[in-house]
């Protein structure tokens, strides 16, 4: 069991399914593998709030009897956990609110359900912010989660405990949602990879409080995605996820286009580390200053300067009117009471597709944009649960105080337009925590930036290292 708890902290989702398949290892002894790291681990962390142990095993013991009989299941027994938001029916879904806490859900959520399918073990669900509003994981349901690489310091929301999970090697693959940074944020904070999909090809169904109070506005302003330690897995489980569902009709998967070039001499990259209104610390800068260097001397033809590029301060205006619409759509996650109008949040919208058309002609002379995934590395848990973060809030850059609120503008300038964002590990600061970048592609072509978030990974060593916490 210990030889097959280390190696369930370092292998990918993709080897433990092929090892499951060919009957190297069963469901069973993976499942009972990761509850063991769980229990050992999560105390202090705290990242697996809910925990589903006995139905896993009966799950595990179900896909082992598939395999027995001949099933290609391509996630295999792989154990896994899903963030909170997500329905899995017979469990809580509670956004961290308090008046939720009661609600159990009957049913799975489409993308749930679809991992299930797929052979995956569901050992329950990651803790997140009140609301998923937050970029530390903190809520009065569950309590705190702690980053794995630094107990002190947050791992980042709204998937934070998502990302907490992976990094300290209690599972290789998570599910959870963006569009403000919610897995690129705890990836760069945890040192892992996580995508922001495209919008809308990961059905939301079964995302969200009792009432469903989220799914309206989650249609514009939030995705789901996968996370994992590896940009492999990351594809391995988007072929999973991606595809229409119907309640009257048969769910079939998407197939998206593949990854525009083969290698990284083929990209034309375009890097940014300047924002009109986002600070960014010089470590993030440096590292991914390096990474430039190193993909200019791998043939990349890389830019920093372009007419194309939409105006990023046009981009966050419309993200700050997008917010007051949002928090009159959803008085029960608090705030100050804006109005809103239906013409308001069709304005809203309307600005959004005219911003994802500019950058539709921007990706026809460039294929990926990186930049910061967070204006810092992960910081230091702040004391209070806020549903609206900010207000008072600032963030030490450099040595110099700024405010917070204006930070998410970095997240945002992919989840405003809906774009396909892969966040990876680029590197470390001097105090040893994780700096992560995110890698911005065409609408749809999600393969492409996790397939560049592969090749980086691959030419110059830089992968997800699991926490001193999980080791």
């Amino acid at each position: 069991m210990q030889q097959l708890n280390v190696a369930l902290a370092t292998a990918s989702a993709k080897e433990l399914a092929a090892a499951v398949r060919t009957k190297s290892v069963s469901a069973l002894e993976l499942t009972d593998a990761a509850i063991a790291r769980i229990e050992s681990l999560d105390g202090p962390i705290n990242a697996v709030v809910v925990r589903d142990f006995d139905r896993a095993r009966d799950q595990a013991r179900q896909v082992d009897l598939a395999v027995v009989k001949g099933a290609d299941l391509p996630l295999a027994g792989v154990p896994m956990t899903v963030k909170e938001s997500f329905n899995v029916a017979g469990l809580p879904t509670t956004f961290g609110l308090e008046f939720a806490k009661d609600y159990r859900p009957t049913e799975d959520a489409d993308a749930v359900r679809r991992l299930k399918d797929a052979g995956a073990i569901i050992l329950g669900k990651t803790n997140v912010p009140a609301g998923l509003t937050d970029y530390q994981s903190d809520n009065p349901v569950y309590g705190r989660t702690n980053n794995p690489h630094d107990l002190s310091r947050s791992p980042g929301g709204s998937s934070g405990g998502s990302a907490a999970a992976l990094a300290a090697g209690m599972v290789p693959l998570e599910l959870g949602s963006d569009a403000g940074g919610s897995i690129r944020v705890p990836a760069s904070f945890c040192g892992v990879f996580g995508h922001l999909a495209s919008f809308d090809i990961i059905s939301l169904e079964g995302f969200g409080p009792p009432g469903g109070g989220m799914i309206a506005q989650g249609r514009s302003w939030a995705a789901a995605g996968p996370m994992a330690r590896t940009a492999d897995d990351l594809a391995l489980a988007l072929g999973v996820l991606a595809g229409v569902e119907g309640r009257n009709a048969v769910a079939y998967r998407l197939a998206l286009p593949p990854p525009r070039h083969n290698g990284l001499g083929d990209y034309r990259v375009f890097v940014l580390t300047e924002h009109p209104t986002a600070s960014v610390d010089s470590e993030i800068v440096a590292a991914i200053d390096a990474l430039a260097a190193n993909l200019e001397r791998a043939g990349a033809s890389v830019s920093r300067h372009s007419e194309l590029l939409p105006s990023l301060a046009e981009s966050q205006a419309l993200v700050e009117r997008f917010t007051e619409v949002a928090r009159a759509r959803m008085p029960s996650l608090g705030g100050p009471p804006p109005k809103a109008t239906v013409k308001d949040y069709v304005d809203c919208i309307t600005g959004q597709e005219v911003i994802r058309r500019k950058w539709d002609v921007f990706f026809q002379s460039f294929d990926v944009v990186i930049a910061p995934c967070y204006s810092v590395p992960a910081f230091p848990h702040f004391a209070e649960q806020d549903p609206w973060p900010g207000l008072k809030r600032t963030l030490r850059i450099d040595g110099v105080d700024v405010a917070y609120a204006p930070q998410h503008a970095w997240p945002l300038m992919a989840g405003m337009p809906q774009l396909p964002a892969t966040a990876a590990p680029i590197g470390r600061t001097r105090d040893g925590l994780p700096i992560g970048a995110q890698f911005i592609g065409p609408f749809l072509e999600d393969l492409t930036t996790i397939a560049f978030a592969g090749h980086v990974s691959a030419e110059f060593g830089l992968t997800a290292e699991i926490a001193a916490a999980g080791r």
